[in-house]
């Protein structure tokens, strides 16, 4: 189905890739969960809710943003060309007042988990919208995209506990290396047209195979802090069947993702890291219920 003939929910889900909300949702629910056993608190629905919705508020934003921001190089990148905006599914101005829109709903929700996440709203906005813009002067933009999804387990904790602590915060860490491994993935698709237009990425910066073996320093970075996490989590043995498996399948990724082929890029980027996430997220929360 082309793009002027699907619905117009549809062409938005699109516009903002909402099934990689699978990358940051299950870590929100480590996040949330986590401070509901530490806190010994009443599981709480509504909170629950809450927490999705500015994730999903907060994500649709991001991308929004992201999309504006990059029409004029999506429509001279052939790759990206189809997009909704180069397309002229989505209007510019359409796209930005979802934007906005978004960002004050992602806002007005924090207002009804605590003061705390209410104040820390805006912090949490620059950083997720500002990443659209970092690849015009910094090499490190993967880095900014990982921030933005490791405020996932932090923002979910601190909805429920209105407090920072050391285990969610490792969480979070866990999501920024992981984050910025496949991004650096991801970016090896897009090296000649990033150079002709003086965009930044590691991958233009380093080389493939060089930004191949810093994505895979980025990752073993992250399972390193799984296992810190685990350790200092106290946690029994279906957390480690998971951090086994996430392990596994970032392992998998630097396996068929080659300086010479990258053919297999996105099975790595999408399908591969989805997998890891909704995984390991499914045997933390399940341990965290079932052996504490």
């Amino acid at each position: 189905m082309g793009l002027q003939n699907r619905s117009k929910v549809t062409n938005y889900f699109s516009f903002i890739k909402i099934s990689h909300t699978i990358f940051s949702l299950p870590f929100a629910f480590i996040g949330f969960f986590l401070a509901v056993k530490t806190d010994a608190a009443p599981l709480s629905f509504k909170l629950l809710l809450l927490v999705v919705l500015c994730v999903f508020f907060a994500r649709n934003a991001a991308m929004g943003f992201n999309r504006y921001a990059d029409r004029e190089f999506d429509k001279k990148n052939p790759r990206t060309a189809i997009r909704e905006i180069p397309s002229n599914v989505i209007k510019p101005g359409s796209a930005l007042a979802f934007v906005i829109i978004n960002a004050v709903l992602f806002m007005a929700t924090t207002w009804f988990l605590n003061p705390l996440c209410f104040l820390l709203s805006p912090v949490a906005l620059t950083i997720v919208l500002g990443y659209s813009l970092t690849k015009r002067f910094t090499y490190l933009a993967h880095i900014f995209l990982g921030l933005g999804l490791a405020l996932a387990p932090i923002g979910a904790y601190l909805a429920v506990t209105a407090r920072f602590d050391l285990v969610p915060l490792l969480y979070s860490f866990i999501v920024l290396f992981w984050v910025a491994g496949f991004d650096i993935l991801y970016a090896l698709q897009d090296i000649e047209f990033d150079k002709s237009q003086n965009l930044k990425s590691l991958p233009v910066f380093l080389g493939k195979r060089n930004a191949l073996i810093l994505s895979a320093i980025f990752h073993l970075a992250s399972i390193i802090i799984v296992v810190v996490a685990g350790f200092i989590g106290n946690f029994g043995s279906l957390y480690w069947v998971g951090a086994l498996i996430f392990s596994s399948l970032l392992a998998y990724e630097h396996m068929i993702v080659k300086p010479h082929d990258i053919s297999r890029v996105n099975l790595a980027f999408a399908t591969l890291n989805a997998m890891a996430s909704v995984v390991f997220a499914s045997f933390v929360i399940a341990d965290l219920f079932l052996l504490h």
